[in-house]
């Protein structure tokens, strides 16, 4: 029986570690039949580039094999073997058919097995150090508990969560109503065997969506970019600046919430010339505590770097720690995090011919490792501003749903469960410049 334990060392550095790259490479290269490439098991590749063995070996020793990758499914394994060496639930957890399900939870929480997010509720003494997860926390655990469970008693292949994500990625891919959807999985709960948990509805399905992270709110803009329809704007039909009509004017002149309001009322609200696309900032960072590695990586700039005068990180700068000086509450947390903003647009058509601009806005958590806070997975994607033209030095306006969460969690801070500390505490946030 092969030693798996080394997939969850750290140092990639460590003489177990490069034997285990050794003995993965020598086993997926095995079969007679492989051909000179293999799905590339770093972190980076995911399963999903194919690469030679040198190729792989490089990535592995670079990016770290996935922690989550305890049975070799992808390279000759077969799915109904099992190592003592690694934790056994996380086995029976993770090495089902449901990979894609928890490839994706693995990217949003870096694939932690889900016994090890809390504490033993066996032992007493945690009881007096440990305190209960809050209700953003426990939603999130509950939501693991969802991956969990079976579709139905006799379903082998699927969760009720990777049945669920399955359905709404083929929603998406094939532009599938809200009432087609709804439509299906109506059938197909009449059509499952009794004991099934698969969610009757739409509105059930958004509910497990949201808990994912995966929702965003969106905003109505002036198309000229003056304002935000927002706060004491919320209800206005026209911008107060320029005075152009918030909704899409039909060719006869009526704009489009006349037209809906005619209509015995069956849409409140028409068509919005410009949307901005807010993706909430607060339970984003409230999620990298909730498991235990991101929890512990979120304080590596304060209690495992070495300071030796070397510019590796931000933490290294004197900008960084001239700011602690200056606020020595805030830098008295380590878990206070420190976010990088960049913006760039791109033509979302991938047509040079058509000339249209969309503008994401980017946040970067700076407490993490050097190699981690750049790194796609971490980066977090807080604003999509629509086109067709760059927002220019307009771009203050649009920033402003961001700009308020950034307020709160400076002034306030906002409660967040440390799965780490197994603790809750005041979590706040700079924007660094």
């Amino acid at each position: 029986m092969m030693d798996k334990s080394w997939i969850l060392l750290r140092n990639r550095a460590l003489p177990e570690y490069l034997n285990g790259v050794e003995q993965f490479l020598n086993f997926a290269f095995s079969n007679p039949n492989i051909g000179l490439r293999i799905q590339c098991s770093c972190t980076n590749c995911n399963h999903v580039r194919r690469k030679t063995r040198e190729e792989v070996k490089i990535d592995l020793l670079r990016w770290g094999i996935d922690p989550t990758y305890n049975r070799w499914i992808h390279h000759g394994e077969s799915d109904s073997s099992s190592d003592d060496e690694i934790n056994s639930s996380a086995n029976s957890d993770l090495g089902n058919d449901d990979d894609a399900t928890f490839e994706m939870l693995h990217d949003m929480y870096h694939g932690v097995p889900i016994d090890n997010i809390t504490h033993d509720p066996s032992d007493e003494s945690a009881e007096s150090r440990y305190e209960e997860p809050n209700a953003e926390a426990k939603s999130f655990y509950r939501l693991l508990k969802d991956a969990e469970q079976k579709l139905h008693p006799d379903c082998e292949k699927f969760s009720k969560l990777s049945f669920v994500m399955r359905l709404f990625q083929m929603k998406c891919l094939h532009g599938w109503s809200n009432t087609s959807l709804d439509s299906l999985l109506k059938l197909l709960s009449d059509a499952f065997p009794k004991g099934h948990v698969l969610p009757s509805s739409i509105y059930e399905v958004q509910k497990i969506i949201k808990d994912l992270g995966l929702d965003y709110v969106k905003i109505d803009a002036c198309v000229n970019n003056c304002i935000l329809y927002r706060k004491e704007y919320a209800d206005l039909e026209q911008c107060p600046k320029c005075g152009e009509k918030r909704w899409i004017v039909r060719k006869g002149g009526e704009d489009d919430n006349e037209v809906a309001s005619s209509k015995l009322n069956k849409r409140k609200k028409g068509i919005p010339r410009k949307i901005l696309r807010y993706f909430p900032l607060i339970p984003r960072l409230q999620r990298l505590f909730m498991t235990k590695r991101t929890a512990e990586d979120m304080r590596w700039h304060k209690d495992k770097r070495v300071d030796d005068g070397v510019l590796r990180h931000p933490a290294d700068s004197l900008t960084w720690k001239t700011f602690d000086e200056n606020h020595l509450d805030f830098a008295s947390d380590p878990r206070n995090v420190r976010l990088g903003l960049a913006s760039d647009g791109f033509n979302p058509f991938g047509s040079m011919s058509n000339a249209y601009s969309m503008w994401p806005v980017f946040l970067i958590p700076y407490n993490l490792l050097p190699w981690l806070c750049m790194k796609q997975s971490n980066i977090l994607l807080s604003l999509l501003i629509p086109g067709p033209k760059s927002p220019g030095m307009d771009i203050d306006v649009y920033l402003q749903p961001l700009v308020d969460d950034l307020k709160k969690l400076w002034a306030d801070g906002i409660e967040t469960y440390d799965a780490f500390k197994q603790q809750n505490f005041q979590l706040r946030a700079s924007l660094c410049k």
